[in-house]
């Protein structure tokens, strides 16, 4: 057994390592224009550069979980390391939009090798009060590197180049990998069948992987017909530009999976065989209700960050590394509610303190709906963001606690493989509600106001189809735009005006969908609980706890 001291200086190395991969699922957001310019990637390749990662993450996280179990948590977590570093490399040396693409899948590939195995790691690591205050610091981490990612990128590209936001990950990979080697132990199942379920990771990765791609994407597509403005296109492949959308399609994909999926594991379990997912986890009612309460909060969790971005720079007027650092205040919230949840660790059930998590995020979403106008400065968010930082920090950590309590010990990289994927696809099906409401907020909203100006039709059109296709990009600029083309100037100015109040009206709106989902999933934390087995029978699985009166 590890000293006390060298188990929280790896706790360190397994933070950094999260870090990691959860700041390059966001660091590219900040960079884009710099990448477009030197490689002179399309839309859709733009699309496809963000949307790679974060497809091929979620699609196989559940299967290096199980992975992890069999071969050992820490060499799964070197080897994902590696594959990370080596793909980062080959992202910064990109010189077209394939190679960047490519380069992106491996990056989710190497990504989901580490979520899974860190948390595997943590609960295998600490026991009692010390896990408690190590899951704070552990999802205190991932809240708070969401907002780093950003400012980073944009910082990077600069004052030197956006190659350097996927090149910094050499000599940071190489610590993680030294400290992890040094301050880490390996673990492992030892309990768990023989052979690999080969099959259920394939039916794993086509469950996963279209719904992600039709959660995010559909609004791009079109939820049921083609968007003829869209076209679906991967390699030489374009879908028909008529007719059904490719969207519909992959969802059918992942409902068939996801029944067959479980049909699969039911038979192979009932064979004595090794499965890839042991669905007797969801027998387990802290599991269970935990991983019901993850889905829908991170559906609304992370919906401030998808419009704040986008609000301070093309309404407020912010550069990206300015809109950056505001969220600086989000992570500052939400290192602190690692002091805060390792305080409370062993002193408030873990349910509270999720609750009180969820609490603070809305409160944060809605100072943040009340309070944002055309003329609010990024003071008057600050504290907003930092309260709503501390209640993401609380309640990623201590949900993830409830979660895992009192999942066996064998089984914890299959746990944390599948409450990580619930998480992704909850946040993939947020970003895509909140999108939707975002851009159809402001879509409404920009018309009513546009049908009170002296303004054609045919140019009223027009301007609704930039700032919604442009995500707002076109606001600062659309005055000038219009007098070029022979608008008197306070009509210019007036539609200016009128395109940052309707972004405005769409980001509250978003904002308020945002914490509708938090109260549903605030609602649902009532259900969760634990058993609070003891250490020794959570190691060895053959020791049952007796049943409750």
């Amino acid at each position: 057994m590890a000293s006390a001291k060298t188990r929280w200086i790896g706790l360190l190395f397994i933070s950094l390592g999260i870090s990691l991969v959860i700041i390059d699922g966001t660091i590219v957001n900040t960079i884009f224009p710099e990448i477009i310019g030197e490689l002179g990637l399309t839309s859709t390749e733009v699309q496809w550069v963000q949307e790679s990662y974060i497809l091929v993450f979620a699609a196989t996280l559940l299967i290096w979980g199980s992975v992890a179990d069999r071969l050992g948590r820490r060499r799964v977590l070197l080897v994902g390391i590696v594959v990370f570093v080596a793909a980062s490399i080959w992202a910064g040396a990109a010189d077209s939009a394939t190679s960047l693409i490519l380069a992106r899948v491996a990056q989710g590939f190497g990504g989901a090798m580490v979520l899974p195995t860190t948390l595997s790691l943590v609960n295998a690591t600490f026991q009692g009060r010390e896990r408690g205050i190590a899951f704070a610091v552990w999802g205190s981490t991932i809240g708070g590197m969401v907002a780093v990612g950003p400012v980073l990128g944009g910082w990077l590209a600069t004052d030197f180049t956006w190659r350097w936001a996927f090149l910094i990950n050499i000599p940071l990979g190489v610590i993680i990998m030294v400290g992890l080697i040094l301050f880490v132990q390996e673990s492992r199942s030892s309990s768990l069948l023989k052979g690999v379920d080969w099959i259920g990771g394939a039916l794993s990765v086509l469950l996963f992987g279209p719904l992600v791609f039709g959660l995010i994407e559909g609004r791009i597509y079109g939820w049921w017909s083609v968007n003829p403005d869209t076209a679906f296109s991967i390699g030489g492949f374009v879908w028909p530009s008529s007719g059904l959308s490719v969207i519909p399609v992959a969802l059918a994909i992942s409902v068939v999976a996801g029944v067959t999926f479980v049909l699969w594991e039911r038979r192979r379990e009932q064979r004595g065989q090794a499965v890839l997912l042991d669905l007797n986890l969801f027998k387990i009612s802290s599991f269970r209700n935990g991983s019901i309460a993850a889905l829908i909060i991170s559906m609304g969790e992370f919906g401030l960050l998808f419009a704040i971005p986008l609000w301070l720079q093309n309404v407020i007027g912010m550069t990206p590394i300015g809109a950056g650092l505001v969220l600086l205040f989000l992570a500052g919230g939400a290192f602190v509610a690692s002091g805060v949840g390792g305080a409370l660790s062993g002193k408030l059930a873990p349910a509270r303190a999720v609750q009180i998590g969820v609490v603070l995020e809305i409160v944060g979403i809605l100072g943040f709906g009340v309070v944002a106008s055309t003329d609010t400065g990024w003071g008057a968010i600050a504290p907003f963001l930092f309260v709503y930082g501390i209640g993401v920090g609380l309640a990623t950590a201590q949900l993830t606690g409830v979660i895992m309590v009192d999942v066996p010990m064998d089984k914890t990289g299959q746990g944390s493989g599948s409450q990580s994927t619930v998480r992704q696809i909850g946040s993939a099906l947020g970003i895509a509600v909140l999108g939707t409401t975002l851009f159809t907020g402001t879509e409404v909203a920009l018309e009513d106001r546009l049908s009170e100006l002296a303004l054609p039709p045919a140019s009223q059109a027009q301007v609704v189809d930039i700032v919604v296709g442009s995500a707002g990009g076109a606001i600062p600029g659309i005055a000038d735009a219009l007098k070029a083309q022979q608008v008197d100037g306070a009509t210019a100015e007036a539609v200016q005006s009128a395109s940052s109040e309707a972004f405005t009206d769409g980001a509250q709106l978003s904002a308020y969908v945002a914490a509708g989902f938090l109260v549903v999933g605030f609602l649902s934390t009532f259900n969760l609980g634990g058993t609070g087995v003891s250490a020794a029978r959570r190691e060895d699985p053959a020791k049952k706890p007796k049943a409750r009166p």
